[in-house]
């Protein structure tokens, strides 16, 4: 009777070598948890707090000003920005007939004067003679008159100065606009409006879109971003602040928002997510095209990684 071994007559003639997964596994979950903790100790992220809206009208009262001045005149990007935010004409991205973004349409409704500035002024209002008239005189002046009144005082920001903590402009014909951003800065400095943008209806309050946009139309958060090296020209899509490259996995998508014609195109979105898609899609049938999957056997790289094996053959 032939008692030998059946595994060992499958693999006669093959050469192996002998090999302990589980010690391997072992020492290098060892070695890596060890490099882990010695570079968290040494490169540890650093604890920022967070950048709110009363940070932001308490540091830069002016650049607050004029950003909630741009979303009561529907200026800013956020009222210009097209869907899910609004319906604003020609403002999705779009290549040729491909519109993803028209086509899941305004998913997350933004009106940019009433949920920025008019609608917590209305409720700053109750109790404040003043600011309730201010409301009033804008909401019934028509929509010429008020398009008047932003655009003069948009225009004398630019000279804007602080005096005893209040915005100051040149006089001019502007309306109670003066008014309702005076009254929007003391909404926002007592930390009143970063939580009225995140009023949602529900009892866990995690839905920070607006107050995102809100902030992201100004320039004291870009500002922040860039002294934390995370704007686009910089590392791209990254969250870790410091001068870290972030998550190393989306460093390809931001390699395409540097170079032309990705860099100056309208719609570079969805260029580079549609370019993402082609090349993930031509990853992803490298086994099925020709000539392109025999690259590794005309280039065996694996026979350097696998060399004790193949020593000799």
């Amino acid at each position: 009777m032939n008692t030998e071994d059946p595994q060992a007559r499958y693999y006669a003639g093959v050469k192996m070598i002998r090999y302990d997964l589980i010690k391997e596994f072992v020492l290098a979950f060892l070695v890596v948890s060890l490099v882990v903790v010695g570079l968290a100790g040494i490169f540890s992220s650093p604890d920022d707090p967070a950048v709110t809206i009363q940070t932001w009208a308490t540091a830069q009262p002016i650049d607050f000003v004029t950003t909630a001045a741009s979303e009561l005149a529907y200026t800013s990007g956020t009222a210009q920005y097209g869907p899910p935010y609004s319906n604003t004409a020609d403002a999705a991205q779009a290549v040729g007939p491909i519109a993803p973004q028209a086509w899941a349409g305004v998913g997350t409704p933004i009106d940019a004067a009433q949920d920025f500035v008019l609608r917590p002024l209305g409720f700053a209002a109750v109790g404040n003679p003043a600011l309730t008239a201010a409301l009033q005189t804008y909401g019934a002046a028509s929509a010429d008159q008020q398009q008047t009144w932003l655009t003069n005082y948009s225009t004398a920001l630019a000279d804007a100065t602080v005096v005893n903590d209040q915005v100051t402009v040149a006089a001019g014909e502007y309306g109670p606009v003066p008014d309702l951003m005076t009254g929007l800065v003391g909404l926002a400095r007592t930390g009143a409006l970063d939580g009225l943008l995140l009023r949602s209806g529900t009892l866990y309050q995690t839905d920070f879109t607006r107050p995102l946009l809100f902030m992201g139309d100004g320039e004291y958060l870009s500002g922040l971003a860039a002294d934390q090296h995370l704007t686009g020209d910089q590392w791209g899509m990254m969250n870790e602040t410091g001068q870290y490259p972030g998550q190393t996995w989306l460093w390809l998508f931001s390699f395409w928002y540097q170079i032309p014609p990705f860099n100056t195109a309208a719609n570079t979105d969805l260029l580079v997510i549609l370019l993402m898609i082609g090349l993930t899609t031509l990853l992803a049938l490298v086994p099925f095209i020709p000539g392109l999957r025999d690259i590794p056997r005309w280039v065996p790289i694996y026979r350097i990684i696998w060399r004790r094996y193949y020593r000799g053959r």
